[in-house]
């Protein structure tokens, strides 16, 4: 029994970790199947490949599923906490990264879902040892959070104008030019205040087009409101980074404020 806990544990250490050259040549294999898989679902989506080589890009399909699952079911067996791991974010994403191709035994056409195994390759970071990344992409996530009342507030203006803007149009224009509801003429307005301007819908009238002219110079000012918020939380949270790496010499105390000349704890100078 013991020898067999011995073996778990060496199959644990080899899927589960990274520090050892068997561990990293898994995540590596692991990772380089995964692409393959998802470029084999890719391929069979283009219909002049399917035709020509849907058998062989069907068998490739199942020959990793079954290999995923095989892996996902010893990711469970050698693991001391299975359901800590089943409801764990890459759990997950490797339970739906199979789960498709059994389904589309039922319905059809749901095996295109299998994309989502793109997903898997997100352990590259553990691989490659690229954790601080994944600090620096929080540090962004908090500064979006921080000002996500702004940005907020700033959405429901954009979505009022365009509901006044779309809702003139329509008036305006009528059915005859195209803005035949007032949705229709709201998807107009967002179109055009984004300054994507797609071209399926366009004013005719000479005041219709003074609105759209409007709009669209509207549209380039507004562009720039939501990067000047998160650009201000991103300078105000990079000056609190800066003020945690103040460390005063006397005290060893770190958290000043940037700028600060002196510890504010025992008055050392900084």
């Amino acid at each position: 029994m013991t020898r067999f806990n011995d073996w778990r544990d060496q199959v644990f250490d080899i899927i589960y970790k990274t520090d050892t050259k068997a561990g990293k040549a898994f995540d590596v294999l692991l990772i380089v199947s995964i692409l393959l898989s998802v470029a084999a679902v890719m391929l069979d989506s283009i219909e002049r490949v399917n035709a020509r080589h849907g058998g062989w890009l069907y068998g490739t399909e199942w020959f990793f599923t079954v290999l995923f699952t095989i892996e996902y079911t010893i990711r469970i067996w050698v693991n001391p906490r299975p359901w800590k791991y089943i409801f764990s974010f890459y759990g997950l994403v490797d339970l739906l990264s199979i789960l498709p191709t059994y389904i589309a035994l039922m319905v059809p056409g749901t095996n295109e879902f299998l994309v989502i195994r793109i997903l898997r390759v997100l352990r590259i970071f553990r691989v490659l040892k690229l954790s601080v990344y994944i600090q620096q992409a929080n540090f962004l996530l908090s500064a979006l959070n921080a000002s996500r009342q702004k940005i907020t507030v700033f959405l429901f203006f954009v979505v009022t104008l365009a509901t006044i803007f779309g809702s003139v149009m329509y008036v305006i224009e009528g059915p005859e030019n195209g803005f035949t509801s007032m949705p229709k003429s709201i998807y107009w307005a967002i179109v055009t205040m984004t300054t994507v301007g797609y071209g399926d819908i366009s004013p005719h009238t000479p005041v219709g087009q003074a609105i759209a002219s409007v709009v669209m110079i509207l549209g380039y000012s507004i562009i720039a409101v939501p990067t000047g918020i998160f650009t201000a939380e991103l300078a105000n949270k990079l000056k609190g980074e800066k003020a945690l790496e103040i460390k005063c010499a006397a005290c060893g105390l770190r958290d000043h404020r940037a700028g600060a000349n002196y510890c504010y704890d025992c008055g050392g100078k900084l």
